[in-house]
């Protein structure tokens, strides 16, 4: 199973777990969307990064579909929304831990694909949640035909990620 968070580029050794929004009321609080499987987390968090500034929480709420955050280096509406916009990350250590064969989706996008005869199938470029079961999205360096993977034990052989790499048995094609 495949849990969310993203990681970005430029920030390797973090985790995306949420993107900042609009302001929230006048005291400087924040909409922030969570970007994993886990927004109770928040409630736990004590410091997190936006982009490569590290800020305390002051304060945790929940509000619909939103996490409203309170950052003790922004105490004023008007602060605050200079943060608009910015992904929250926490470092890779902090990653709420996952159960045996459960993996964060950056550790699947970039694995390289094999079928059971060892022939490379690409890459793994995204990871499509459909409700029942993820599918992998793969594809060769430089083609546009793109291979959909349905994440389903009996197809996805093996996945070693500290290999960088996942075994498929694809269904014979009708």
């Amino acid at each position: 199973m495949i849990r969310s968070s993203q990681s970005a580029a430029n920030h390797q050794d973090k985790v995306v777990i949420g993107k900042i929004g609009a302001p929230h009321g006048i005291k400087g609080e924040l909409r922030v969307t969570p970007l994993t499987d886990f927004p109770e987390r928040f409630a736990e968090l004590e410091q997190v990064y936006a982009g490569n500034d590290l800020l305390t929480i002051e304060s945790v709420k929940y509000h619909k579909q939103f996490v409203i955050l309170k950052f003790k280096e922004y105490p004023v509406r008007e602060q605050a929304a200079s943060l608009t916009g910015r992904f929250l990350y926490v470092d890779k250590e902090d990653a709420v831990p996952l159960e045996e064969g459960e993996y964060y989706t950056f550790d699947i996008i970039g694995l390289e694909v094999f079928d059971t005869e060892g022939n490379s199938l690409g890459h793994v470029t995204d990871v499509l949640r459909t409700g029942s079961n993820d599918v992998y999205v793969t594809s060769k360096k430089g083609e546009a035909k793109q291979l959909l993977i349905p994440a389903l034990k009996t197809v996805v052989q093996e996945i070693n990620v500290p290999e960088g790499k996942m075994v498929v048995d694809m269904p014979e094609e009708a």
